[in-house]
């Protein structure tokens, strides 16, 4: 992809990414091949996700693994840039658990009319379209906090 333009992840100058919620998409190198959904790499990657989470790098809400691909619900921290947090994340999930990503990534903050509910019932239904499981209840590589960290409610 040479003459892929990188997309920006930057939030605007008066944005706090801190107070803002923004449902991520995150995609393996090769699509349609189990990268992530085994023992020993899900549970690698969703330690990793608790652990930022407790040590103020990002604030997952929702943190759910696809075969290929991953989608999160984060928010993110006003002193560092959204876009380095994800790529040193890649950086070390690459190296631990060989997870070959795509280079670039999707990101869409969730504007003041959208619903924090509705974004997470759409992350959470996705196994269940793509007919991996009946329920999403069923779904074993789903990272949620134990506390409500913000809430999945309405914003």
């Amino acid at each position: 992809m040479a003459g892929r333009k990188s997309l920006p992840h930057n939030p605007p100058l008066w944005v706090d990414p801190s107070r803002e919620v923004y449902f991520v998409t995150l995609n393996c190198r090769l699509r349609g091949r189990n990268s992530l959904c085994n023992q020993l790499v899900a549970r690698q990657i969703l330690e990793s996700v608790e652990h930022r989470n407790r040590a103020g790098v990002w604030w997952a809400r929702l943190f759910l693994l696809m075969p290929d691909h991953v989608h999160a619900l984060l928010s993110f921290p006003p002193d560092r840039r959204i876009a380095e947090i994800v790529r040193d994340w890649k950086k070390w999930t690459s190296r631990q658990s060989s997870v070959e990503w795509q280079r670039d990534w999707f990101d869409h903050r969730l504007r003041a009319e959208e619903s924090l509910r509705e974004k997470a019932d759409y992350i959470m239904n996705n196994p269940v379209r793509a007919g991996l499981t009946d329920t999403a209840e069923n779904w074993p590589w789903v990272w949620m906090p134990k506390e409500d960290v913000g809430g999945l409610g309405e914003r």
